[in-house]
């Protein structure tokens, strides 16, 4: 073990292999507020890269339902039972910053063990935690979808009598789209004995040497978040590749330029927003993580710094989301709820072209409304956002308030 800093939990921790990070990182931000679980994001990512056989229980990208879904099912309460060890390891968090601009840890201290400590501190003789869930618990990407949880039963017979309202609903569910994190340290490739996975120097992505690996699934087993597959026909492991070749600009459609993955591309409800964290405030993605800290990543207590983040969602118990995001969770949800000027000019820019946004523009437009939210004076502004490619080209422009347009009456729609 050596020791490296993550983060996302305030401090250094024990990980296999020294500290690397890639000069520009694969990143995406997903919105859970906007999600509908249409699954085209699922089923853009399944005719793409896995309609071989062997490969009809992978689903690199899936949308659960929270609290119960799960695929494979009960990953998380699984991991987390695991990493808690009965109580032994408290997953606690000190809010407390260790220095001025909250750089070094800007979520607090992780007072806990990681995946990684834990092996260490039990004499596991490996260098993660985890478990190989069973074939049953692979068989539905997504199970116990809308199923709902309450303050009272589930399976009661009648109409619910009971009415919710922000910030906390009574009765709660959510989506989250998941798909491989591109750890910054990952399980998977810590665990494997034949150093088959690796971590591309240029983007951060997580790939598998498939020439290399014996299928010992020790990668299944000490990924956290289960997003390395086994595949019994060819008896090696796989796993989301980013759609590499878009993020390297070979598709034509970009003309070169570093191109969205299929999953974000595909995506109905505009919750994502695929590029990468750098060093570039103006970069949307950075901006969203790093310095508005409105996108949270996801069990940062695991301790392998995911690179996939979210918006968490305004109406679930905050403990729940505190357990799932870490204890920023609060305000990354008032930060949303009355968003500012320019949040709300990023938020227009997700999913609105299939090239990859380096840097955001802000033109300033004028008032057009004014409440008050959480008793604070809220204003909305029509301003203009704009998306820069790698190269500085404009890609997308739009307002904050979006056009209507009214059919001329010749013309009406009669249904």
């Amino acid at each position: 073990m050596t020791l490296v800093h993550n983060w996302q939990i305030g401090r250094k921790m024990d990980y296999p292999y020294f500290e690397s990070r890639p000069e520009r990182q694969f990143a995406a931000v997903f919105n859970t507020n906007r999600c509908i679980a249409c699954q085209t994001c699922t089923m853009a990512d399944k005719s793409t890269w896995l309609y071989s056989r062997g490969q009809e229980y992978m689903w690199w990208n899936n949308v659960e339902t929270k609290p119960y879904g799960g695929y494979p099912q009960h990953w998380d309460v699984k991991t987390l039972a695991l990493l808690s060890n009965n109580g032994e390891n408290p997953l606690t968090w000190s809010t407390e910053k260790d220095d001025k601009d909250n750089k070094k840890s800007p979520y607090g201290l992780y007072e806990g063990e990681t995946i990684f400590e834990a092996a260490k501190t039990r004499n596991l003789n490996q260098w993660a935690i985890g478990y190989i869930p069973t074939d049953k618990e692979w068989r539905f990407p997504n199970i116990d979808e809308d199923a709902a949880a309450s303050e009272k039963m589930n399976n009661e017979l009648q109409v619910a009598q009971e009415y919710s309202t922000l910030p906390v609903h009574k009765r709660w569910f959510f989506y989250l789209a998941r798909l491989c994190n591109h750890c910054t340290y990952p399980g998977c490739l810590a665990a494997c004995p034949r150093r088959a996975i690796y971590k591309r120097k240029e983007d951060g992505i997580v790939l598998i040497d498939q020439k290399r690996c014996r299928g010992y699934r020790k990668c299944v087993e000490q990924c956290p978040y289960k997003k390395t597959m086994y595949r019994a026909q060819t008896r090696v492991t796989e796993k989301c590749v980013a759609c590499y070749p878009r993020i390297e600009g070979k598709d034509p459609i970009t003309s070169g330029r570093p191109m969205e993955t299929r999953c974000m591309s595909a995506c109905v409800g505009k919750i994502r927003m695929q590029g990468f964290l750098d060093d570039n405030p103006k970069n949307p993605i950075t901006w969203l993580v790093k310095h508005h800290k409105v996108a949270l990543p996801l069990y940062p207590q695991f301790g392998t710094e995911p690179n996939v983040y979210y918006i968490p969602p305004r109406w679930a118990p905050r403990a729940y989301l505190r357990q799932m995001f870490g204890p920023e969770v609060e305000a990354a949800i008032e930060k949303y709820t009355a968003p500012s000027r320019e949040l709300l000019a990023i938020l227009q820019l997700f999913r609105t072209t299939q090239t990859i946004i380096y840097e955001y523009r802000i033109e300033q437009g004028p008032k057009v409304y004014e409440t008050t939210i959480n008793g604070k004076k809220w204003e909305y502004y029509n301003d203009t956002a704009i998306g820069l490619a790698k190269d500085g080209t404009e890609l997308v422009r739009l307002t904050v308030e979006e056009p209507t347009y009214e059919s001329p009456k010749e013309r009406l729609n009669s249904i």
